[in-house]
């Protein structure tokens, strides 16, 4: 009796406080475990959901993301009362498109809110309280992808079954979001390109109707367009293949969607043959969006705009810029606008054109071998030594070894008499050349999708990314009251000018990594030898009056320059290391699409890294994810096989594969979960969380 009331008592508090705790702010999601029960008998089984309500602008994954992103994952956690098998898997409601450029690059999931359903059997012998404890890992994108986890925890009452009506009614509205069983037959037919979809309902499409392929895999382009057109027994879409062959079915969802807007999803699994009659020949009714070559081109010049902006935030570049910012400040001192203005004019100029150069090299680079990649000048030898000595020399200019003019930018008296325009202008082409590869985490995907576009595509794209880069000083230079904002000149600045040549000699030091690499460790000590020669060409100068002593200095000064330069071109084929020793150095395999395709049939999973020295973000992913003792314990648990492809040489395989994946450059992660043949592109900024993530669900 007492123990009735006692329950009694507690499912009517439980219907005022229910048991679900707050949502948890993950940062731009609120996170919540919702249930459609208030209390639990032993042996039920009913939904619960995990529910996202995301920030304005910001969205997460479907199973399958599309080009690139995660969908979301959920661990159980310690101090849970039910065991991991308990736990059903999500009933992932239809997706909508995510184009991320439009026309270019596509992506499936959702915006707003998401409510996961996923079934839950309480155990048998439950008693009390059951506390179900989760650990919700997610890639949360807006212009950026950020991984969040968060841990969310959901404590039901063991005792008389009572339902959450609210709760319930939401989870039900979402399970019934999800795609039904398509009744009727369907095939794909891979012997024309594009490959046709055919589909016999049982009951007709109306032709009003829209209808969109989400698949399961990457068998297909995703963000390619899918002409639409009905017969009199069904309808065929026409989809544009991502994979030479197709290994068995293609398995997706068809998303019916009506001129009222109301969309309807149909799963099925289609085996290969051809096409049904009676399934074609007449076009859709509605206008169906392509995503256009010219917004698509328009979206990609926007994004690059966006991404040489955040450039000037790269380590690669600050230091250079620290150059730039310090010549503003004298050229401001001298109260003369004219003079501010020049400084920006000129580093835009120079800017422009490196950009401009490099647009063009790609262009050229690919006319004649096919394939173009960003970072494609620090594959060069003799490229990466001059880099290499301008660092140096740059560094012990901060340092005071020697003067260029009484203008910061000067570069000697000549330049002197113009204000310090030339330097500014060459400024701006150093900062160009160097921070150039420093763009894969932003615009990766969108340069990889240019690349193959007309050359007036290309350099527009290229073009926006170096005004992106230029713009702030531009604005610094033309709006009078924030110029005025930078600090007067002072003893600090040399000190601050001594205090940058630290960072130019590291970059130096990591060019002459990059260096060895390509050239191998003769070109690197030719280039120390070539340091030490201009290092003394600059003291016999300064030290010196006589003719014939000033010409042995200028001497030193060009060989020093020239030679480590024509070193590295004649050993370019005898560097050290390559893919192979890269690969074993941090005990992987070298990467190949035969070793993928043995390890893939094997069922094995597959990680790999698309890398190369003088990828200043692949480094720190080695650094803070990939090399840490935690990543590699669950690579070994889960046996994961990781392979790593190194492009810190010219290798067209690799340069195949990029493009094949719609990439500019590196880096690139490629995850091939076990027994899957097509792997899920990875965003080019790792953490530990989504790598262990990963890998684990595998």
């Amino acid at each position: 009796m007492l123990r009735a009331l006692l329950t009694s008592l507690t499912l009517a508090l439980l219907s005022v406080y229910p048991a679900a705790a707050q949502p948890v702010d993950g940062g731009h999601a609120r996170v919540e475990l919702i249930s459609e029960r208030h209390a639990v008998v032993p042996g039920d089984t009913f939904y619960i959901a995990l529910k996202m309500d995301m920030d304005e602008g910001w969205h997460v994954y479907w199973r399958n993301a599309g080009d690139a992103g995660l969908p979301p994952r959920i661990d159980l956690l310690e101090g849970s009362t039910i065991p991991k098998g308990a736990l059903g898997e999500f009933v992932w409601p239809i997706p909508h498109l995510l184009p991320v450029v439009e026309g270019e690059i596509m992506d499936y999931g959702y915006d707003e809110r998401l409510v996961l359903p996923f079934p839950v059997t309480i155990p048998a012998d439950a008693e009390r309280t059951v506390r179900i404890n989760l650990l919700a890992d997610y890639l949360i994108c807006e212009e950026i992808c950020v991984p969040e986890t968060v841990r969310v925890t959901l404590s039901l009452p063991v005792g008389v079954s009572e339902p959450d009506t609210e709760n319930g009614t939401l989870i039900s509205e979402w399970v019934a979001r999800a795609p039904l069983d398509y009744d009727g037959q369907v095939r794909i037919d891979t012997s024309v390109t594009p490959w046709k979809l055919s589909l016999k309902p049982s009951i007709g499409f109306d032709p009003s109707s829209d209808i969109r392929f989400y698949p399961f895999n990457h068998e297909i382009s995703h963000p390619a367009d899918q002409p639409l057109s009905f017969g009199s027994e069904g309808a065929t879409l026409e989809l544009v293949p991502d994979a030479e062959v197709l290994d068995g079915t293609l398995d997706g969802v068809i998303v019916v969607e009506t001129e009222n807007g109301a969309r309807t999803g149909y799963e099925f699994s289609a085996e290969q043959g051809e096409a049904f009659a009676n399934t074609s020949g007449t076009p859709a009714k509605r206008s169906r969006a392509s995503g256009g070559s010219g917004a698509g081109v328009v979206g990609l010049v926007f994004a690059a705009l966006l991404g040489g902006l955040i450039l000037n935030l790269m380590p690669c570049v600050l230091p250079v810029l620290s150059i730039k910012a310090m010549g503003m400040v004298h050229a401001v001192s001298s109260g003369h606008e004219g003079e501010v203005r020049s400084h920006g004019l000129w580093y835009t100029g120079g800017v422009l054109l490196s950009f401009a150069a490099l647009a063009l090299a790609i262009i050229l680079i690919r006319q004649a071998t096919g394939t173009a990649t960003l970072g494609f000048q620090l594959q060069n030898g003799p490229t990466v030594a001059i880099l290499a000595l301008v660092m140096f020399v740059i560094g012990l200019w901060l340092l005071g070894m020697f003067e260029l003019g009484s203008s910061i930018q000067n570069a000697g008296s000549g330049l002197a008499a113009r204000s310090g325009a030339m330097g500014a202008f060459f400024t701006g082409v150093l900062a160009a050349v160097v921070g150039a590869p420093c763009v894969g985490p932003f615009l990766g995907a969108a340069l990889g999708a240019v690349l193959d576009k007309p050359a007036m595509a290309v350099m527009a794209v290229f073009l926006a990314m170096g005004f992106g880069l230029a713009l702030p000083y531009l604005i610094l230079s033309f709006v009078p009251g924030l110029s005025r904002l930078l600090p007067r000149p002072g003893r600090w600045m040399e000190t601050l000018k001594q205090f940058f040549a630290f960072p130019m000699f590291l970059t130096a030091a990591l060019l002459l990594w990059t260096l060895g690499a390509v050239s191998g460790p003769g070109a690197v000590a030719w280039a120390v030898a070539g340091a030490t020669l201009i290092a003394f060409g600059i003291w016999l100068g300064k030290r010196s009056t006589r003719p014939l002593l000033k010409a042995l200095a200028a001497v030193a000064l060009v060989a020093g320059l020239v030679y480590p330069a024509v070193h590295a071109a004649g050993t370019a084929g005898e560097a050290a290391g390559g893919s192979s020793l890269y690969a074993e150095k941090y005990e992987t395999e070298a990467w190949s699409p035969d070793r993928v395709a043995e390890l893939t049939a094997q069922g094995r999973p597959v990680f790999v890294d698309f890398t190369a020295t003088w990828c200043a973000t692949c480094q720190l992913n080695k650094m803070t994810t990939l090399k840490t003792a935690a990543v590699q314990k669950a690579f070994h648990e889960n046996d994961v096989a990781f392979l790593v492809a190194d492009f810190t040489r010219k290798d067209p395989v690799i340069a195949d594969e990029l493009k094949r994946r719609q990439r500019a450059g590196v880096p690139m992660y490629l995850w091939y979960p076990a027994g899957s043949t097509e792997p899920e592109i990875l965003p080019e900024i790792l953490s530990k969380s989504l790598v262990i993530g990963l890998v684990s669900q595998n």
